[in-house]
């Protein structure tokens, strides 16, 4: 009878819905989701308080160790060469965390090239290089002490480095006749040309490196290894700097005498074994007497020598030299300043004519193919002219003596 009212109440034409019966829960949307994420967590504690695992919760990486097979000898190569190839093979690469790129200026000739500093640390430690430089051959480790960026050279035991690291020479008879030094400078920057030096000049040609490159302590090593004598080259500032830039740790001008020894201890330990210093550029620097003195006093101190390249006839490292009594050498011409054939050949045979007047004359050269090459040919001419090739150490007490 209700519903037969509500028809008959109900406006003509349309019809009424029909009520569905609602189905009510015990329980909210919400309040299942929040059931939900309790039940989640108290999972997750449960996992942290009675799983035994120190890591729990740390990130995991799983890495797949594969046993790298055993380097085949390779049977088209020579007899004694297969091991040493693979053991390079085998040799991880160098993690350069520490390294930087810098552009380094060739003092001699101009040149700018992009090397990296700092890399060959971090590969002698990929190699298993944590030896100190002191273990290096023929290191005496009574003339190193410890700065805070590595060994540097020190008196010890009445040693010196100068006369420790000087090359073998036939000193009595030098003092007899005209004698000829050849400094080769700007190494360590370029290891095919450091090696072309070291490999075609003869031991008695005295080698320069500059603390640059990826490695410079190991050419170093090779260059003693092979007989040569070895200097370290200090950049100093040149009248154009910053447009000319030596390089990183520059002895500049502007700087206290303790910021210059800090930066000058920087490049002492850069490498070892060698019997004294060497200026790289550095005219604004050198002309300085202020602030010369206390690097050319604290080398002194150390038991090194001192080699002008000549480049500036302002220098006043003689005098600073002379004042500590330190064994000195001056370049009295650049042998490659034109570098062609005919122009070394010509200024070699001035360093001929000034050895014969004076007793004893110094060229210095840079490391350039053809400079190599016709130093190669010239060294062999001397014994028939009278002349003696000396190192650079043997040249500068023969100078002090006379």
């Amino acid at each position: 009878m209700a519903e037969a009212a509500d028809e008959l109440s109900t406006p003509l034409g349309q019809k009424t819905a029909s009520k569905r019966r609602r189905i009510r829960l015990p329980f909210t949307a919400m309040q299942a989701l929040a059931v939900l994420l309790g039940l989640v967590l108290i999972a997750f504690a449960g996992v942290a308080l009675f799983n035994n695992n120190p890591l729990g919760g740390e990130p995991v990486a799983h890495i797949a160790l594969r046993k790298t097979p055993p380097a085949t000898e390779d049977k088209h190569a020579p007899a004694g060469q297969a091991e040493p190839a693979a053991k390079s093979a085998a040799k991880p690469p160098a993690v350069a965390g520490d390294s930087r790129t810098v552009t380094i200026i060739d003092g001699s000739s101009g040149k700018r090239q992009d090397v990296v500093i700092g890399a060959g640390d971090a590969a002698d430690k990929a190699d298993g290089g944590d030896a100190p430089a002191a273990m290096m051959t023929g290191i005496d480790q009574r003339l190193l002490e410890k700065s805070r960026y590595g060994m540097i050279p020190v008196v010890a035991d009445g040693l010196k480095p100068f006369t420790v690291y000087a090359a073998d020479a036939d000193r009595a008879k030098a003092a007899r006749m005209p004698v000829v030094a050849v400094v080769v400078a700007g190494l360590g920057v370029g290891a095919a040309k450091t090696t072309d030096a070291i490999m075609k000049l003869p031991p008695a040609v005295t080698l320069a490196f500059t603390p640059y490159g990826a490695d410079p302590g190991k050419l170093a090593e090779r260059a003693r290894a092979q007989r040569h004598e070895i200097l370290l080259q200090i950049p100093m500032e040149p009248f154009d700097y910053p447009d000319n830039d030596p390089g990183p740790q520059t002895l500049l001008t502007t700087l206290s005498g303790e910021q210059n020894l800090d930066r000058f201890y920087w490049h002492l330990s850069r490498l070892q074994g060698y019997a004294g210093i060497a200026n790289f550029m550095g005219a604004r620097f050198t002309a300085s007497d202020a602030v010369m003195q206390p690097i050319v006093r604290d080398a002194a101190k150390r038991g090194l020598g001192y080699f002008d390249d000549g480049s500036t006839p302002r220098s006043v490292a003689q005098t600073a030299a002379a004042g500590q009594s330190m064994p000195f050498a001056k370049a009295d011409f650049t042998i490659d300043a034109v570098p062609t054939s005919v122009e070394i050949d010509r200024t070699l045979v001035k360093l001929e004519t000034l050895a014969k007047e004076r007793g004893t004359a110094v060229g210095v050269a840079s490391a350039l193919p053809v400079s190599i090459e016709r130093l190669g040919a010239w060294v062999k001419t001397l014994d028939a002219k009278g002349i003696m090739l000396v190192p650079l150490t043997t040249a500068m007490l023969k100078s002090k003596s006379g």
